[in-house]
């Protein structure tokens, strides 16, 4: 982060909690996907101290991520502090995600020489599904397989990444760092289910977010979708109340649409893939890391997505 010009650098330790003695502490993120390059390193054998780099890129291209996805989506609140662009402004905002996206590919030149590439890719592919999520954000007609793949380019490309990266670094070679890359991959579609119905369906102090913030806006998410697709009478409902609703949903309407996403059975269905998903993980995980013992950090962080459900 010094390696910031001093103009941006005040601005990105305020995202991460960090240098203002003024302000309460504040969490800076769940690190899922470092802990993910680390501990992927160590299960092939190597060590995590050489992950180091791919962790600390890795975490910036996803705190990038969520600062232009904060401006995006209007959200005032991140980690129970008001996101940069609601202390700062919208253009200091979008600087700083430049700022630590950029820093991200100078920080993975560390990394073996096809980590660059991998991680770019996802880059890539975080930035499609930002778009698509923009361009089907109230779109009632979004099929549930559109849905799956924004999902899994906005969210599990990168835990993909983190997985294929950790792999790397710990001395695999590519082929068998994307096959425990596929671990991340399923990884990531459980982590976006189990976040999606925190947004309805958890609280604040979990999330650290506006629980509802979501529905609030008609925004489209995979319970939502699924509830639309459902062709039952409480999807056609949801369906109604998103087209007809004049600007964003009240209190109460929120709470009618909570209902009508359980009430057509979408909770259940992603109840359901969260498990499916977590459960290839751990194939995927078996396949390439066959021991209790160098797979027990991975295993325990599978777990602890299926700990966060609400």
């Amino acid at each position: 982060m010094n390696t910031l010009r001093a103009s941006v650098r005040p601005v990105c330790e305020y995202h991460f909690g960090w240098g203002d003695n003024t302000i309460e502490t504040a969490s800076s993120g769940k690190g899922l996907r470092a802990a993910l390059v680390l501990e992927c390193a160590r299960a092939v054998g190597g060590h995590p101290d050489g992950a180091v780099p791919a962790a600390v890129a890795v975490e910036l291209i996803h705190n990038a991520s969520l600062i232009h996805d904060d401006i995006i989506d209007g959200d005032p609140v991140r980690r129970d502090r008001p996101t940069i662009w609601a202390a700062f402004d919208v253009p200091s905002a979008i600087l700083a995600g430049d700022a630590l996206f950029f820093l991200a590919m100078q920080v993975v030149g560390d990394c073996p020489a096809p980590a660059a590439g991998e991680l770019v890719r996802a880059a890539q592919r975080l930035i499609e599904g930002e778009h698509a999520d923009v361009r089907f954000e109230t779109d009632c007609d979004i099929t549930l397989s559109q849905c799956v793949t924004m999902a899994r380019d906005k969210t599990a490309a990168l835990l993909e990444c983190a997985c294929v990266l950790g792999a790397l670094c710990g001395g695999a070679d590519l082929e068998r760092s994307r096959i425990l890359g596929r671990f991340g991959a399923h990884l990531g579609m459980a982590f976006q289910l189990v976040d999606d119905l925190l947004d309805i369906w958890g609280d604040q102090e979990t999330t650290g977010k506006q629980v509802g913030s979501d529905l609030r806006r008609r925004k489209i998410s995979l319970p939502v979708v699924a509830a639309l697709a459902s062709d039952t009478d409480a999807g056609h409902r949801l369906a109604h109340l998103y087209r007809t609703a004049a600007g964003n949903l009240t209190d109460e309407q929120i709470t009618e649409a909570t209902h009508y996403v359980e009430k057509s059975g979408a909770r259940a269905w992603a109840l359901r893939e969260v498990d499916r998903e977590l459960r290839s993980a751990i194939l995927c995980l078996q396949t390439i890391v066959p021991g209790a013992a160098e797979a027990g950090a991975l295993t325990a962080l599978t777990a602890l997505i299926g700990d966060r459900l609400p």
